[in-house]
């Protein structure tokens, strides 16, 4: 039962039961506010939205750390979610008093510093926490609701492929003659960073010339780097020339371990490590402005070039989905246009050998009139 009592010292003191049936009461200067707060608190237990205020009084960062530890996370993905949360400036405000203000001023500040994919990831796993607050009724809404994000360009202009030549000569350049394997099976197997970085000999069917992806390495440095398993839908097995079949007999020669690592000699390669090696080998050849990620592209374009379809080349590269496939190479695969001009194309060559037969020869034709 709801009510308001004007207390002696001039206060009014607006009282009701929550769903629990515990008491709430707050004080006002004024009945009006009173009222008004009232009306909203019983409102909200009528449409099944109340908060309890003291939820409330928990600042983003303490939500976020509750929260997080609540979720299943896959390998390196908490690591991400924590470092997005701890990029935004309002961790200490109580989630009640986030603003979508306070978010946009954030996503502006991330958009005029890092790329735009790099915005969206931390956005989304904030946003996540937001979302989470709200079916747990710790706030009403969600402040990172309907923020606009940074435009990403078209894959077709952000994504850099090097030519065969150029991966060639890269494959080729290396100082480190255990290094050559590795950009091969990068560029001519399409396997991520880690993927490579966790091949051992036993991952490799020399006579059946395939390569099977059962684990990754991941991490920076020695002291964070682990063996996990692949990303989900990654594990598989990839079909290889016989070019990357020598190259990697070359390769089980340095192999090292128990397990017999085929890259990495001593000390698996992380993601500083590789990258580094990669920096030196592309330094030599001019190829700065190219990853060792864009080798798996270079891979992907390979594949689609030679008619490969959709989900041949999702489960040549490992994606979970054909979507992520068509959202990040679509702009590779011939247009309906390109497709029509290319069977009239064949068309017009099928008909080629007739007239070389004489059958419908001009001189004919003209004969016949």
């Amino acid at each position: 039962m709801a009510s308001i009592k004007k207390r002696p010292n001039g206060k009014y003191r607006a009282r009701y039961r929550d769903p629990a049936g515990r008491e709430r009461a707050k004080h006002f200067d004024r009945k009006a506010d009173a009222q008004a707060w009232l009306d909203a608190e019983t409102a909200g237990m009528v449409r099944g939205d109340w908060i309890d205020p003291r939820h409330g009084k928990l600042t983003f960062a303490e939500w976020f750390a509750d929260w997080s530890a609540r979720q299943v996370w896959a390998d390196g993905t908490l690591e991400a979610a924590q470092q997005a949360a701890a990029s935004v400036p309002f961790g200490s405000l109580p989630m009640r008093q986030i603003l979508r203000s306070h978010a946009e001023a954030w996503v502006k500040s991330m958009a005029d510093t890092l790329a735009p994919s790099t915005t969206k990831m931390r956005y989304n796993y904030v946003h996540m926490a937001f979302r989470a607050a709200v079916r747990d009724k710790v706030i009403r809404e969600a402040p990172t609701d309907g923020v606009r994000l940074p435009k990403a360009p078209r894959a077709e202009v952000a994504m850099v492929i090097p030519t065969p030549q150029q991966v060639a000569l890269a494959r080729e350049s290396s100082h480190d003659p255990t290094f050559v394997g590795f950009v091969a099976v990068c560029a001519y197997a399409g396997l991520r960073l880690g993927e490579a970085a966790g091949l051992q000999v036993g991952d490799v069917d020399y006579l059946r010339r395939e390569i099977r992806v059962r684990r990754q390495v991941q991490g920076k440095t020695r002291t964070d780097t682990k063996i996990v398993p692949p990303k989900a839908g990654s594990a598989r097995t990839v079909y290889i020339t016989d070019e990357l079949v020598q190259v990697l007999s070359v390769q089980a020669s340095y192999a090292w371990g128990e397990e017999c690592w085929l890259f990495g000699v001593g000390t698996l390669l992380n993601r500083n490590s590789a990258g580094n090696l990669w920096r030196g080998v592309r330094s030599k050849v001019g190829m700065d402005e190219f990853t060792l990620h864009d080798l798996r592209h270079f891979y992907a374009s390979g594949l689609i070039a030679d008619g490969c379809d959709v989900v041949t080349v999702q489960h040549a590269l490992g994606h979970s989905s054909p979507t992520i496939t068509l959202n990040t190479y679509s702009h590779l695969w011939p247009k309906a246009e390109d497709r029509t001009r290319a069977a009239a194309a064949s068309l017009w060559v099928s008909a080629d050998p007739v007239r070389t037969q004489g059958i419908l020869d001009p001189a004919d034709l003209q004969s016949q009139r």
